[in-house]
């Protein structure tokens, strides 16, 4: 008597050592797959200090080169009779107005020295961007300005105005320590630095936000995480 056969009783053959061996083999490139992505990247908050104060002095060093470049530049938008933003004054508002009365003065008295250096220092742009640094201080302990957009706007067009105004000031007593034989007449300067002082002001004030809103999250967020 034969015993009937079914379909679903067919006997398995045997897997091949090479099928066995490939198998393995992806089973284990999954796991390590599954093992890397479950790995977490090391959040900023987590590294080093003295690393992350590098990175933090890098971002900073790293904007005043790009305001140093940009300060020759005259792109479409950046220009008003024939006068560009001061970029390195925006930094220094930027930068004073969260910050102490030393720490404002020094950063406008270097940068102020980096600007002579691509242009001319006689008269020294580092009395100015000095002054600014320490007015736009004191404003900010007093606690006369908020810190908005509008705000730093309305800082960075009074002391455009007020760092071109002493410029100009340091012109008019360069010609008459030369005993007036200067060049330049202080009625010639003083006509010319008020469209200057009042261009660099508008364009200044301007552009002030595009360079203080990052720059402030950036030193707000570093804040954070050194408390």
């Amino acid at each position: 008597m034969k015993i009937p056969s079914f379909g679903g009783s067919k006997q398995k053959k045997p897997k091949s050592p090479e099928s066995v061996l490939k198998s393995s083999e992806g089973q284990k490139s999954a796991l390590r797959f599954s093992a890397k992505s479950k790995i977490p990247n090391k959040p900023f908050s987590h590294w080093h200090p003295g690393l992350r104060q590098l990175v933090n002095w890098t971002v900073t060093v790293g904007s005043v080169l790009l305001c140093l470049l940009l300060l020759p530049t005259r792109l479409p938008g950046m220009e008003l009779l024939e006068i560009g933003p001061n970029w390195l004054l925006i930094w220094v508002v930027s930068w004073s107005v969260k910050r102490t009365i030393f720490a404002g003065a020094l950063a406008g008295i270097v940068l102020g020295l980096l600007q002579d250096a691509m242009t001319s220092p006689n008269p020294t742009h580092a009395v100015s961007l000095g002054i600014v640094g320490i007015l736009t201080s004191l404003l900010q302990k007093q606690r006369f300005m908020e810190e908005d957009f509008i705000s730093i706007a309305l800082i960075a067009f009074g002391m455009a105005f007020l760092a071109e105004t002493i410029f100009g000031l340091q012109l008019t007593l360069m010609g008459d320590a030369y005993g007036g034989h200067s060049v330049r007449k202080v009625a010639d300067i003083w006509t010319y630095y008020q469209r200057v002082a009042l261009a660099s002001a508008i364009l200044s004030s301007l552009w002030a936000p595009v360079v203080y809103y990052p720059l402030n999250l950036w030193w707000q967020r570093m804040k954070l995480l050194e408390q």
